[in-house]
């Protein structure tokens, strides 16, 4: 039994096809001066070959699946046309005489030191892909035929190293009923492509390419992580009755895609989702989510090496609000810093990263660069309906500061008689402490809040939530956080403003039930948790989650409040039906 990240859920058993694939290793040879046109002629013939198919691959994901995931292609695309990495190749060829691979090796050698800085586990991802795309030119360049073992004639579970998302969307969905890898995160573009596939797939798996052989049996759990080789009778049938209970699960749920979130007793809650890729739209709409709560804005500025344009952004943030209209689309504004590297911000290192110069801060010591990001996310706004939001906002200055240079924008846009939404709504996140504590001054100067329980967790407690040695200590129902966290939902309401909470307690049931009766009026959640939380809102009532929300408030300690929670749930949630019947 081996343990990894759970990355697209499903339960399946099938038997194994272990991909071994190898990229031969590269040698420096030097080309000599009158075969130096040939080389880079063998370098743009490869980089041509590989757009070749990483169009024919966009194509088929768009017949297989749709147009939307199959945007996901678009940035390799961009990337093969970029100077900053393929012409930076054919400089190195050039000016080094060296061989195509050779100077491929050396621009990916770039990339893997830049983002080794990054501890982040989204940005890191964006390593992944680059390395997966140098790889297919290399093995174009060297028309490599690669030996795989014969596949299975049933269904299988791919087991790799590693997958790029071209190899997942040309994955024979007939035969491919999931995949394991050793490496990976569920953030990646090669999860999300398996997600809209419906791929079944767990991610992060040590040396499992070591420990299964092609044909072996293989159960794979991707809600849990877990993978069995080889299980014993008494494992297989236990989870061949797991896997019929995650399908009768997984069809009541989807019973509730077109039903309201509301209560027994008709109180509504806004269920959002959280979006880290332009991407995840499609699974975002085919879950019925009311908007989006969370748009990440970082992904803009890690595809490339240099600050991305206005136009660039204008046209990301349109994209996303266009495909969600009339849905509202919150974008909150670049949060990096600190331990989030991007070379375009001169930042000093930090001994601590997350107490360092990141989020709101950085945007307001680099105006140039928040001004750019506002007016494309105020041009956007022009196509459908758009809030924007601050990060990491400590106290009612940097409220006051970033207002003024929104307004500044707006001024400019007035003037050239550019399209934007004048009435947009500005929020904040609250994910300090002391966010928490003035939040009665920073509602009387927003439009909503939106509570990042994992930063507010994070903070109040101090304790690393990355860091394994104190992670028993990251406690979302200590009572110290669930007292901000009501304190904040309270400042709002007295000021007539809305509250959010974008985190991962909004994604867990158990604790958004917490949260509801807390008065948090809209929950954002992954795409993947939206069915989840719905059916838990729905099968209970909201002055019940009000009645448990003030005895785990009026609680010492969280062991204490979350067993109240979990027995009070049992009695009042899984005894009874959902109301909602199935719409005709």
């Amino acid at each position: 039994m081996f343990k990894g990240i759970p990355a697209s859920p499903g339960i399946v058993i099938a038997e194994a096809y272990v991909v071994t694939r190898k990229v031969e290793e590269i040698t420096r040879e030097t080309v000599a001066p009158s075969k130096m046109e040939r080389e880079i002629d063998r370098l743009r013939g490869a980089v041509e070959k590989t757009k070749m198919e990483i169009l024919s691959i966009k194509e088929k994901v768009i017949y297989d699946i749709g147009s939307k995931e199959a945007d996901i292609f678009n940035a390799y695309l961009l990337l093969l046309d970029d100077a900053a990495f393929t012409g930076k190749a054919e400089e190195i060829v050039k000016n080094k005489r060296v061989n195509a691979e050779y100077a491929l090796s050396l621009v990916l050698k770039d990339y893997t030191e830049f983002f080794s800085k990054i501890s982040d586990s989204y940005l890191k991802e964006k390593s992944r892909d680059i390395t997966g795309l140098v790889n297919k030119i290399l093995k174009n360049l060297a028309e490599l035929t690669t030996k795989e073992p014969r596949k299975p004639r049933e269904r299988y579970i791919v087991i790799a190293n590693d997958l790029s998302p071209a190899d997942t969307a040309e994955m024979e969905k007939t035969k491919v009923l999931g995949f394991i890898t050793e490496v990976g995160g569920a953030t990646s573009h090669t999860v999300i492509v398996a997600r809209s596939l419906e791929i079944p797939a767990v991610v992060g798996v040590r040396d499992i390419t070591h420990n299964a052989t092609t044909g072996d049996i293989v159960i794979l759990d991707g809600e849990k992580g877990i993978v069995v080789i080889n299980p014993t009778q008494k494992v297989l049938k236990a989870y061949q009755d797991e896997r019929k209970k995650y399908v009768e699960k997984l069809r009541n749920l989807r019973r509730l895609k077109k039903l309201e979130a509301v209560t027994s007793d008709k109180h509504k809650v806004v269920l959002n989702a959280n979006v880290e890729f332009p991407e995840e739209i499609g699974v975002v709409l085919d879950n019925n989510a009311e908007g989006i709560g969370l748009f990440r804005t970082e992904f803009i500025y890690i595809n490339k090496m240099n600050l991305p344009s206005e136009e660039e952004q204008f046209k990301a943030y349109k994209t996303v609000i266009e495909k969600m209209a009339p849905r509202p689309v919150t974008i909150r504004t670049l949060d990096v810093g600190g331990d989030k590297f991007l070379p375009y911000f001169k930042i000093q290192p930090e001994q601590n990263p997350f107490l360092g110069l990141r989020a709101i801060r950085l945007s307001l010591d680099n105006i140039n660069i928040f001004k750019l990001q506002i007016r494309a996310i105020l041009r956007a706004s022009a196509f459908g309906k758009a809030k924007i939001m601050f990060p990491m906002i400590t106290n009612l200055e940097e409220i006051t500061a970033a207002r003024k240079i929104l307004e500044e924008v707006k001024s400019e846009l007035k003037q050239k008689k550019v399209a934007f939404d004048r009435e947009m709504e500005v929020g904040a996140m609250i994910e300090v402490p002391s966010a928490a504590i003035v939040s009665d001054e920073l509602a009387a100067r927003l439009d909503f809040f939106s509570i990042g329980t994992n930063d507010l967790i994070q903070y109040t407690l101090a304790v690393d939530r990355g860091n394994e040695s104190v992670s028993k200590y990251y406690d979302a129902l200590n009572p110290a956080v669930l007292k901000l966290i009501k304190m904040t939902v309270e400042n709002a309401h007295k000021n007539n403003i809305k509250v959010s909470v974008c985190g991962e307690m909004a994604g867990t049931p158990y604790l958004a039930v917490v949260l509801i009766g807390m008065g948090v009026d809209e929950l954002s959640v992954s795409p993947a948790s939206i069915l989840s939380v719905k059916k838990v809102i729905r099968s209970m009532s909201f002055r019940d989650s009000i009645v448990l929300s003030e005895k785990a408030l009026s609680m010492k300690r969280s062991s204490d409040i979350k067993g109240h929670i979990m027995t009070k749930l049992n009695s009042l949630l899984y005894n009874n039906k959902d109301r909602g019947k199935r719409p005709k």
